[in-house]
């Protein structure tokens, strides 16, 4: 059984201030068409915002409208077609760095597949270019396969030294030997929120730690940026590495946020058309920041769903947005508790102060994917599987949890739902 108490110790890495809504969170299900539909006579409940979230009408329709009105090629014509796409593949840019506080998002926001191609840039650039045998790369025990395997590969190739921040019993980060981890780190790579345990970690106390070190800082923002207020200069990080698809934009797009003299001094991660000024038979010149690290064609419509969905979450307002999935999460976490005592497990840290809207959950010895399958039934979307940290799971004794997480179209009565029917599943496992 969850722990019910209210943790009131505020994670120093994000913003705790709120601002009063006039939003109605439970008339925004209309805006995604989406959760109109049934799914084995059930209305859809969609709980897997964690894995991806669904998009608002106004993101399917700027893409649209960009496909049959402006569709063309960017960077390379002169033609109206080519200049308007320019004008808003551009304009994405600067709205998703508008978003995170970016100094300079003309320069310093990299657009890429999703947040693991990011990290992998960080890995292939930035870290090839400055890690060598013996290099210490600091880790966390939260962290997603996307910020765990690129390091792996590198310790491999390279002969870099992997540590690890272990985690304590209530599911935070143990920081408790952090000085003596960072003893020659040259750079930390952490999460700023746990997708399996919802857990938000005090970054910005380790990247003062790590810059103390002298250690460069990266930030797996994927699940964090979407809920959360951001501001990287808060944050304190070097690089940080987020994705469109959690946060009601299109798959296929990603963001790598760097410190522009951290992106200038790196060499090219993709060789090809648009990341280059000059060409010749012994050798080429690299454009500049930050098509440098953007060749071949770039997901422009992508881009454009990217932006409109960046407006519509700067239209309700990231601190709404948090203040409503803390009130959720706090009402699912008695009801769950009310409702199945110790035969239900939700893996993360006590109260909702230091935690984001997502409950791994064991019930009883039913099998997590079992359970999703009952679920199914009732038109509940949960993900179950080892979500991609397969170290964590390993930290909690299980193989695999049933993860349901909220996002700003859910509302009590998903709760609810979500609720009878891991009963039903109770009774049909009994």
């Amino acid at each position: 059984m969850t722990n019910s108490r209210v943790d009131q110790k505020v994670a120093p890495t994000m913003r705790t201030d709120s601002c009063p809504s006039d939003v109605d969170f439970s008339k925004l299900k209309g805006d995604f068409p989406i959760l109109g539909r049934t799914v084995h006579g059930h209305r859809v409940v969609y709980l897997d915002s964690a894995s991806s979230a669904q998009r608002p009408q106004s993101v399917l329709d700027a893409m649209d409208s960009y496909y049959q009105t402006t569709h063309a090629n960017v960077h390379r014509g002169v033609y109206t077609l080519a200049e308007e796409a320019d004008r808003l593949y551009e304009a994405a840019r600067v709205a998703v760095g508008r978003l995170i506080g970016a100094p300079d998002p003309e320069h310093e926001v990299i657009f890429t597949k999703n947040a693991t191609e990011a990290i992998n840039l960080v890995a292939a650039t930035w870290a090839r270019s400055n890690l060598g045998h013996g290099d210490v790369v600091l880790l966390t025990d939260m962290e997603h396969h996307a910020n765990i395997v690129p390091w792996l590969m590198l310790a491999e190739e390279r002969g870099i030294e992997l540590r690890w921040i272990g985690i304590d019993d209530e599911y935070r980060l143990d920081l408790s030997d952090l000085d003596r981890l960072l003893d020659g780190v040259k750079l930390v790579a952490c999460t700023t929120m746990s997708n399996v345990l919802g857990t938000i970690t005090p970054f910005a106390q380790i990247a003062e730690a790590a810059h103390r070190a002298g250690a460069v800082v990266l930030a797996d923002g994927a699940q964090s940026v979407p809920h959360v207020p951001t501001d990287v200069t808060r944050l304190g990080c070097d690089f940080l590495a987020f994705s469109a698809h959690k946060m009601l934009g299109p798959t296929g797009i990603g963001v790598l946020w760097g410190r522009r003299e951290l992106l200038e001094a790196m060499p090219p991660f993709l060789g090809g058309g648009g990341m280059i000024r000059d060409v010749r038979h012994d050798g080429f010149t690299a454009n500049v920041l930050p098509w440098k690290f953007e060749a071949g064609t770039p997901p422009i419509a992508e881009a454009v769903g990217f932006g409109a969905a960046v407006s519509y979450l700067e239209s309700i307002g990231l601190d709404a947005i948090r203040a409503h999935e803390v009130d959720l999460t706090a009402y699912a976490q008695s009801v769950l508790a009310e409702r199945f005592g110790d035969d239900l497990k939700i893996f993360g840290p006590p109260g909702t102060v230091e935690r984001g809207g997502v409950l791994s959950l064991a019930y009883r010895d039913v099998h997590p994917h079992d359970l999703a399958q009952v679920l199914d039934q009732a038109g509940v979307c949960v993900r179950a599987g080892h979500h991609c940290a397969k170290p964590l799971m390993r930290r909690l004794g299980v193989n695999a949890t049933a993860r349901a997480s909220l996002y700003l179209y859910n509302d009590e009565s998903d709760v609810d739902v979500l609720a009878d029917a891991i009963a039903e599943a109770g009774t049909l496992f009994a």
